[in-house]
């Protein structure tokens, strides 16, 4: 027998799960903290909101390391989902402070983490009307509903399946809430007018 061949797979098999723990924690924490940026964003706390955005992003750049000598891990499924909620976090900040969408240049994402954050991003700026129309700031409505239109208006063009279908399906569902919400909106108004 080669012991020498042994070895090597030994060595690189011990690597590997070594560092894929050390991926699934920083992503599990990177996930949690993408979570809790968006939250805070939702409570009006925008900057606190960014700079939780950019402490997940730090952690996440360490992993650049652990990728180069072993690729296969930035598939690993933790990660994956910490970088999709990261993505989510970063594009409802863009758009509901600036509402412009923005390259996230700080990371390596693919084009199906952007995606499917986007589309996880049109939640979150249903939650955020539902806020700006409960303190009756009709006008950011029309504004968020006319983002999410563009959004989807972008999106139809392309093909989506499997996964990123769903998500499609669902962003879809987020613009049937906001064109809900203004035509309740225009009712009511039209009502109190009477």
């Amino acid at each position: 027998m080669q012991k020498t061949f042994f070895d090597d797979l030994k060595k690189s098999y011990t690597y590997f799960n070594e560092t894929r723990r050390q991926v699934i924690n920083i992503s599990g924490d990177a996930l949690h903290k993408s979570k809790v940026a968006i939250f805070s964003m939702h409570r009006g706390n925008f900057s606190e909101g960014a700079d939780i955005l950019v402490e997940v992003e730090s952690n996440l750049q360490k992993l650049e390391e652990v990728f180069a000598k072993s690729p296969a891990l930035r598939y690993e499924g933790s990660y994956k989902a910490a970088l999709e909620e990261y993505t989510e976090a970063k594009l409802f900040y863009s758009l509901a402070t600036s509402g412009e969408l923005v390259e996230i240049t700080a990371l390596q994402i693919d084009f199906d983490t952007y995606l499917a954050g986007l589309c996880d991003a049109t939640g979150e700026m249903v939650r955020l009307a539902i806020k700006e129309a409960t303190a009756r700031n009709i006008s950011e409505v029309h504004k968020i509903k006319e983002l999410v239109t563009d959004i989807m208006g972008e999106l139809i063009e392309f093909n989506l399946t499997s996964y990123l279908r769903t998500k499609h399906d669902q962003a879809k569902t987020n613009l049937r809430k906001l064109e809900q919400m203004i035509y309740e909106i225009t009712l009511r108004t039209d009502y109190d007018k009477k």
